[in-house]
């Protein structure tokens, strides 16, 4: 709080220079000093209810002004601009020191913390099965002391390279261990080799109940890619072959949530690959309603872009370099 000197002038604030005298008084006693209501109405000889109407009165005429005083590790006032810039219900905004290598883990700590003060009970989560950054987000989170989450479910296909197929597994086992919720595993691969290969496993009864979840969702988790696939997707074996990229890199496409590509707009991009993919569809996703995005650092920033323009995640968490990006994009 900042106590203004008052002006004797009546004409300002609206009162005799002796009542403003007074409220002056009791407002430095109360915010500069820290005395309590009742120990000012003592020392003064005044009703402490008097005291109470002097320090309100204090701040309706603008004597008493609240600030707020950002730290430096803070920054609301980027993240509110984002989310004016873009139509995001919400944007979080982490500081990862200038260096590209901290990105991820950055990005994983914050998410953690997102999660655990906005998941408080009754939700059915999403969550993207090959993202190295939501592991490092879950690996964070603490665990719930009761449960906050009624069941998560991959949104693409969770099988792939024996090797790093347990970074899924473990992915959705860690959400669902720290949040109490029912586990919902897509025993498929996010990518087929033919639209026949998928219309066959996808009509296999485990995977319709995967199915049945999705239509449930209150929230997803997502990362947002670049055209070329991150290193644990690749390794997955579920990244698409070069041919398909060059395809869709033609058709315009510039990113993907959950193997679904959009271009620069953020309109989605069609193409035979999207028969291929076991995992929900670019409408079942927009029509959840929390969809949060976590990516960040330059090679992102097109795909990031494109996401919000599209209305592909409405929450978004990235680092400060990018966030600067998009405000200066934003126009």
């Amino acid at each position: 709080m900042d106590v203004e000197r008052a002006n004797p002038m009546v004409g300002r604030f609206g009162h005799s220079e002796d009542q403003l005298r007074l409220m002056v008084k009791v407002a430095r006693m109360y915010h500069e000093r820290g005395l309590r209501q009742s120990q000012i109405a003592a020392e003064l000889h005044v009703s402490q209810p008097r005291v109470s109407r002097l320090l309100k009165r204090a701040e309706e005429v603008g004597i008493v002004r609240t600030t707020v005083a950002l730290p430096t590790e803070v920054h609301t006032d980027l993240e509110e601009r984002l989310e004016a810039a873009y139509g995001l219900g919400e944007a979080v905004v982490v500081d990862v020191g200038g260096n590209d290598e901290d990105v991820v883990p950055a990005l994983g700590a914050a998410t953690a913390v997102y999660l655990d003060t906005t998941l408080t009970g009754g939700d059915t989560v999403g969550i993207a099965s090959w993202s190295a950054t939501l592991l490092a987000a879950v690996e964070r989170m603490r665990p719930a002391r009761t449960s906050v989450v009624d069941t998560v479910v991959q949104l693409v296909g969770g099988v792939g390279e024996p090797r790093v197929q347990m970074q899924a597994t473990r992915l959705l086992g860690q959400f669902a261990a720290a949040t109490g919720a029912s586990p919902v595993f897509m025993s498929a691969p996010g990518l087929l080799g033919s639209a026949r290969a998928r219309a066959t496993i996808m009509a296999d009864p485990t995977l319709a109940e995967v199915m049945s979840t999705w239509a449930r969702l209150t929230t997803v988790l997502v990362g947002i890619g670049s055209l070329e696939p991150s290193p644990l997707l690749r390794e997955s074996g579920n990244a698409l072959p070069d041919d398909d990229q060059g395809i869709l890199r033609a058709a315009g496409a510039v990113g993907d949530i959950c193997q679904r590509f959009f271009d620069a707009a953020g309109e989605p991009v069609l193409s035979a690959v999207d028969e291929r993919v076991v995992g929900i569809s670019a409408d079942a996703l927009r029509r959840v309603p929390r969809r949060v995005g976590v990516a960040g650092g330059p090679r992102k920033h097109s795909a990031v872009r494109a996401a919000l323009l599209g209305g592909w995640v409405n929450v978004l968490i990235t680092d400060l370099d990018e966030a600067e990006r998009l405000l200066a994009d934003a126009g």
